[in-house]
């Protein structure tokens, strides 16, 4: 299969490759034609660095993970954020009850609240993409021909989701300041939703915030919805 998705990290332009073999296992960095710098210096870092540079939202790391990797594991993590999102909100809805006998856990794992709960933040999800994904159809669908590749859109906007697995260790080491980490936590995730929307249509950052915006606009009108509905978990939560 010919590659021609390759972007250059520093100018966005296309390259065939992001490196040349030569004998002996020697490698060589391509150089991108348009602005002579390396398509892609981060062959060569430690993966570490590069979750750095992409915690730092700098937009060659950005670059870098989204066209030219073969990460794959959106959906799992996807998964994972979403577990992870359930679990907060199942240990709000229980407050400060805590037991250390390790039969409760299996006990709490059968409860049908977790679960409830963990639908509640897929469908809150389903929405905050179905908005933006519309928003940004609706605002460049035209301009790009009519239309718009939503498959790497949703693969950016999973990916750029990691940062809800920091939402564990916050409720885990619970303090009075909790609710304002929860709140550092969802700015960031939206912060990285709006770089990744950036770097994957290569828009401006005004129309990235509008499409997060709009997306959390939909998120909210859903989770109030479901609020208002007679099987919602809190009503649920009074049967039991």
């Amino acid at each position: 299969m010919e590659k021609d998705i390759f972007r250059c990290i520093e100018c966005n332009e296309k390259a065939h490759e992001l490196h040349r073999d030569y004998s002996n296992g020697i490698l060589k960095i391509t150089i991108c034609e348009s602005c002579q710098k390396p398509v892609d210096k981060y062959i060569e870092y430690d993966p570490v660095i590069i979750l750095i540079d992409a915690i730092l939202c700098k937009t060659q790391a950005y670059r870098h993970i989204l066209f030219n990797t073969t990460l794959d594991i959106h959906w799992k993590l996807c998964v994972f954020c979403l577990l992870c999102e359930a679990y907060l909100r199942w240990s709000l809805l229980h407050g400060s009850e805590q037991s250390s006998d390790p039969a409760d856990i299996i006990r709490y794992a059968k409860e049908w609240d977790f679960y409830s709960t963990f639908g509640l933040a897929a469908l809150e999800l389903s929405a905050f993409c179905g908005g933006l994904l519309w928003f940004l159809w609706a605002a460049t669908g035209r301009r790009r021909g009519g239309t718009l590749e939503l498959g790497p859109l949703l693969r950016a906007l999973l990916l750029s989701c990691y940062g809800k697995v920091l939402l564990i260790p916050a409720v885990i080491w619970e303090h009075d300041y909790s609710p304002l980490c929860l709140g550092l936590i969802k700015l960031f995730v939206l912060t990285s939703n709006s770089q990744a929307i950036r770097v994957t249509l290569n828009c401006r950052r005004r129309l990235s915030l509008a499409a997060v915006c709009f997306g959390l606009l939909s998120e909210a009108c859903v989770a109030q919805a479901c609020k208002r509905l007679p099987w919602s978990v809190q009503d649920m939560m009074a049967f039991d």
